[in-house]
């Protein structure tokens, strides 16, 4: 039997939140982004401790904060082909809007929300490829502001 040392579906880098909530989390993600449920591991009290979803093509893995260890956001910026929309949906779904969507300098069209347990998700779909001469030249001439 051949072993790798990536799981298959999984990419080098894998994001894990550590948050409180997780049974609200993982009911945000899949009514938000379409997150599939690739795995859920309850403790003895019934109530999940690890999951692991699919969004797009990534995973991310998300588990309940012991009590003595400190949950803490994250920022993920993620991809998809109408940001507009799903903005709009993560909203109906529960999470608060941290910054409206709007067109970027740099490319993205982009707007920012946060998920029951405080994460930011930056919600984007590539309007423009620009080269590096390009994006600092929009910049140099006021754009990330």
């Amino acid at each position: 039997m051949s072993e790798t040392t990536i799981p298959e579906g999984y990419h080098t880098i894998t994001p894990y939140l550590a948050v409180r909530g997780l049974g609200e989390l993982i009911e945000f993600v899949q009514a938000a982004f379409a997150a599939e449920l690739k795995e859920c591991l309850s403790g003895p009290d019934g109530r999940p401790r690890h999951a692991e979803v699919k969004i797009g093509d990534s995973m991310v893995m998300m588990g309940e904060a012991p009590d003595e260890a400190s949950a803490f956001p994250a920022m993920l910026y993620l991809y998809v082909p109408d940001v507009d929309a799903l903005f709009e949906q993560a909203i109906a779904c529960g999470a608060s809007e941290v910054r409206g969507v709007q067109d970027e300098f740099y490319g993205d069209r982009v707007g920012a929300v946060s998920d029951t347990a405080g994460n930011q998700w930056w919600i984007a779909t590539r309007k423009e490829t620009l080269t590096s001469e390009e994006i600092a030249e929009r910049l140099s001439e006021g754009g990330g502001d």
